[in-house]
Formats: C-alpha cells, sequence, structure tokens
C-alpha cells in the first residue's frame, strides 16, 4: 500500500485530521446516550445540538430543518420516498374525510377526490435520467407503488434544460429531484434557475386553487467541498449531503427538510431526529460530519481554483497523448475534481487493473456500481454509445492531488492503452 496516487475522491474521501480531533472525544469520553435524561445523556445531546445547529449555518437554514442519517443514499431514500408516501397518506385522508358514511373504495370513484388534488394513479414524479441510484431506484419503487414517473433528459454534455423541465411539469407533478452535480460526470446542474421555476408553478397553482403540492430535493452529495449550500438561494424544499465524500466519517448523512414539507419516516422506533428517523444517535459520525461541512465549506473557494487547473491540466494531456478518447460531460459546468472520459477500443475495467498494478486508483464511473456489469447509465443518457460506456474511467482529485500525481498518471497510462488496444477485438469510429 505504498506509494499509492489516490485518484477516487468521488468514491469516498480521506478523513480531515480536524475531523478526526473533533470526534475523539466522543468515542469514550462523552459516549451516554443523546436521549437519556441524566447529565451524561445531556451532555451528548449538547453536542448533537450544537452539530445540527452548525450544519443550519452552511446550509443557511434553521436547525430544525436537518436530520441526521446514516448516509447520503438513505437521506435520498427518505426525500423520495418520504415525500411521495406522505402525499398518498395526505390524500388519503382527505379522500375519506369526503366519503360517504358507508366505508368506500377509496380509489373506486374520483367523486370522493376533491377536484384540485390527483388521484394516486395521476401523481407524478420527475427525476433527471442521471441521477444516482440512490434517487433512481426509490423514484422506480414509487412507480411500482403507482405513482407516474416522469425521466428528464440531459443534453449530450448532461445538463438539464430547465425549459424542457417546465414542459414535463403538469398539475399533478409531486416531487422533481434533479441533482446538484453529477457524480460520474461531475456536470453542474442550474438548481438556482430550477428553484424559481418551481417556486412560480407553486404560486400560479395557488392562483387556480389547486393545493397539490410540489416540492425539490437535490442531491448535493458530491458539490459540498466546491459549490455554495445556501438552501434560500437554491430554492430547494429537501438537500441530501454525506460525510464520506466530503472528508467526514462514512456511514453518515444529512436531509435537509425545509419546514412545512410533509415527509414520512423509513425507520421507526425511539422516534429520534423528531420522529423522522427512529435510531440512537451516531454522536462521533453526528459530530464529524458537522465538523468537516464546516472545514470543506472553509476550503471550497480555494480548492476550487487549485484544483480546476489540474483538472484542465490533466485533460489536455490526456487528449493529446492518447487518441481516440473523448471527454464526457460539459468542459465548463463541471465540479472541479472531475475528469470522466472514454478510451476507445478498451475496456475500463481492464485500464483500472493496470493502473492499479502502478499504485493509481481510479474508478469506472461511480464506485457505488463497480460490481455491476451494466454500462454507465449516464455515460449512455448523453447519447453516447455502448462503446462509450465500456471505456469509460473516472478521476476525481482531492484535497492531496498533486501535479506530480496527475503526472505519474500520464506517464504509464499511454502505454496500458496502447498494449490492450493490440490485443483488443475492438475498433471503434469516432
Amino acid at each position: 500500500m505504498k506509494n499509492i496516487t489516490y485518484l477516487d475522491h468521488a468514491a469516498t474521501t480521506p478523513m480531515d485530521k480536524n475531523v478526526l480531533k473533533a470526534m475523539e472525544p466522543y468515542f469514550s469520553k462523552i459516549s451516554a446516550n443523546a436521549g437519556s435524561l441524566h447529565q451524561a445523556g445531556r451532555e451528548s445531546k449538547k453536542a448533537v445540538v450544537e452539530a445540527r445547529k452548525s450544519v443550519a449555518k452552511v446550509l443557511n437554514c434553521k436547525a430544525e430543518e436537518i436530520i441526521f442519517t446514516g448516509s447520503g443514499t438513505e437521506s435520498d431514500n427518505m426525500a423520495i420516498l418520504g415525500v411521495a408516501r406522505a402525499f398518498l397518506l395526505g390524500l388519503g385522508n382527505r379522500i375519506f374525510s369526503a366519503a360517504q358514511p358507508v366505508f368506500p373504495d377509496p380509489f373506486a370513484s374520483k367523486k370522493f377526490i376533491p377536484s384540485s388534488s390527483p388521484s394516486l394513479l395521476a401523481a407524478r414524479v420527475i427525476v433527471s435520467n442521471i441521477e444516482h441510484h440512490a434517487v433512481l431506484f426509490p423514484a422506480e419503487q414509487l412507480e411500482k407503488e403507482g405513482f407516474k414517473l416522469d425521466l428528464l433528459k440531459v443534453n449530450s454534455d448532461g445538463l438539464v434544460a430547465p425549459d424542457d423541465l417546465r414542459k414535463l411539469i403538469t398539475d399533478e407533478t409531486i416531487l422533481i429531484s434533479v441533482m446538484y452535480a453529477n457524480n460520474e460526470i461531475g456536470t453542474i446542474q442550474p438548481v438556482a434557475e430550477i428553484g424559481k421555476i418551481i417556486k412560480e408553478i407553486k404560486e400560479d397553482r395557488q392562483k387556480r386553487g389547486i393545493n397539490t403540492p410540489i416540492y425539490f430535493h437535490t442531491d448535493a452529495c458530491q458539490s459540498a467541498g466546491y459549490l455554495d449550500l445556501d438552501v434560500q438561494k437554491l430554492g430547494v424544499d429537501l438537500l441530501t449531503l454525506n460525510g464520506s465524500k466530503i472528508y467526514g466519517p462514512k456511514g453518515t448523512g444529512v436531509l435537509y427538510v425545509r419546514i412545512g414539507t410533509k415527509i414520512e419516516p423509513l425507520v421507526f422506533g425511539g422516534g429520534q431526529e423528531n420522529g423522522k428517523r427512529s435510531g440512537t444517535e451516531n454522536l462521533p459520525g453526528i459530530v464529524g460530519l458537522a465538523k468537516a461541512l464546516e472545514v470543506s465549506q472553509k476550503k471550497r473557494k480555494s480548492e476550487f481554483s487549485r484544483e480546476t487547473k489540474l483538472r484542465n491540466y490533466f485533460i489536455k494531456k490526456v487528449l493529446q497523448a492518447i487518441p481516440k478518447v473523448v471527454l464526457n460531460g460539459s468542459s465548463d459546468k463541471r465540479l472541479p475534481n472531475n475528469i470522466n472520459v472514454s478510451i476507445l477500443d478498451v475496456e475500463g475495467e481492464a485500464m483500472l487493473l493496470w493502473l492499479d498494478k502502478h499504485g493509481i486508483c481510479v474508478s469506472t464511473g461511480s464506485a457505488c456500481d463497480s460490481q455491476s456489469l451494466e454500462p454507465s447509465h449516464v455515460i449512455l443518457a448523453l447519447g453516447r454509445p455502448y462503446e462509450y460506456a465500456n471505456g469509460n474511467l473516472r478521476f476525481t482529485l482531492g484535497r492531496s492531488t498533486t501535479k506530480k500525481d496527475l503526472d505519474c498518471v500520464l506517464k504509464v497510462l499511454p502505454k496500458i492503452v496502447g498494449d490492450l488496444r493490440k490485443i483488443s477485438p475492438v475498433n471503434v469510429k469516432i
């Protein structure tokens, strides 16, 4: 494990030493259950309260709008499933309150459904077609439960068009999820512009007497170390973060839920997190996540600038050194640490393994999908053919990345590609 060149920061990040220092007392010295009423419990509770305030300060929201979870995946699932199921429960209550004394089948007749509210079978959810599977799979689950799923397509650069979204929204749309920045190709979406559109639609519905709610969620897990997370500026109702992407502890997450957003919990039990996420609080993890977010936001502007220069240097050199290489995603509207390329006539997995033999850690698309044999849904969503997804490599930089690290890759990658192409039966024309 010596001389490792780690270029897989989108998969996870090493823990910041300041984060570890902040967490240390809460592993043993201050370790009581935050729900206990005794002095030790109150001390733990105080740490959770302070962490919640710290996260809320970064997001420019109220502390009570912060829910601590076990991962970004859990937060995404809670946002998608929780909002939709809360709508279903609310719809059911409205149906039953309007029903006749004889208890009917609530979906047997539309006469029991207020005209200003869609039936379950008409309720719609919109997600972009390059979302992380932590959003796509829950959305597909809702489709199985009777909701209508609309996929918002991206262009060849991996960007959504706000006007395309506007056309997809109907009076039956209850939830929209568009990620702030993509985990595979790094494209940064116009979230604030989308937020303004949704605000306009909410106001229009009110004027027309339509009381169907519409909520906006964004997965900001990859964005936290680089972009502004002010939820007021973004205009979102729900926002997902996790600790492992911001040099914090793994197994920690945050879901911001704007006051007034109806959401059902996924986990039931002791009623922690204001009844939205039961389970004894992960005290060291919560403290560590809050500290990691604080540090990341302080460093984000300087790291954005530094890593952008490294990213552009690496992209230029790779395109010069290796023929038949295509950059995936926008050349400018992308995270500063993300380089995603398709190296044609070679399998991405083969390149990854050969780079690994040289001590270089990279990824083929999303690390969460690395065990799957399916091609990247993100690359295919760009309109690229299967061969582009097959030859996909993702390099993601971090705080410790230097030009020397990138030169190390540039020294060995052209030869690896050349050797693999000699035995490859594929010859893609571009």
